[in-house]
């Protein structure tokens, strides 16, 4: 007989009302959920490549505990949240992820009334882009709002470089305005 895989909870939603851009991932890794921040494994290149695009000072910003990171992304007008509150899941690997629960996406309009987009980081939280959009129609807020799939952060999107990942997330981050 197997054991099952441990029932994990996610992080709550980092989001306020300037929060423009939801960046949604599907569930945190074992490194974020030890440390509780979102994107926190070494290897992910999301606070890099925020702290490129939107700083004239990346190394700073990467030096910043974090939470002054998150209240520096904050006031760039980015929000952090994933589609799933809780699931099952051995290691990292959103292919593990079991008996997902999914996150209230409805309530992003309660917390963001300026929300203009959400950018996907990753394959298995775009799976759910749909969802998304629907939770927003019924929150009366998606027809103006842009789904975005972006290339993940994760160290195991080893496929596309830090380069080509930067470019990905520069052209929808310059399509809302929220560069200099």
């Amino acid at each position: 007989m197997t054991q099952a895989a441990p029932v994990l909870q996610g992080l709550p939603p980092l989001l306020d009302a300037n929060t423009r851009l939801v960046v949604l991932g599907s569930f945190p890794g074992v490194a974020s959920l030890r440390a509780q921040q979102y994107y926190g494994h070494p290897q992910n290149q999301f606070w890099k490549i925020m702290a490129t695009l939107l700083s004239s000072d990346a190394a700073i910003v990467l030096t910043m505990a974090y939470a002054e990171r998150v209240q520096w992304l904050l006031n760039q007008g980015v929000g952090l949240w994933d589609v799933y509150a809780a699931c099952e899941r051995e290691g990292s690997l959103d292919a593990h992820i079991q008996n997902a629960q999914p996150n209230d996406l409805q309530s992003l309009r309660a917390h963001c009334p300026v929300l203009a987009a959400i950018a996907h980081n990753g394959g298995e939280s775009f799976r759910h882009a749909k969802a998304v959009k629907k939770a927003l129609q019924d929150a009366a807020c998606g027809e103006r709002v842009l789904i975005h799939r972006l290339p993940s952060t994760s160290p195991a999107n080893a496929s596309w470089t830090f380069e080509q990942k930067l470019s990905a997330w520069q052209a929808v981050m310059n399509t809302h305005g929220m560069l200099a």
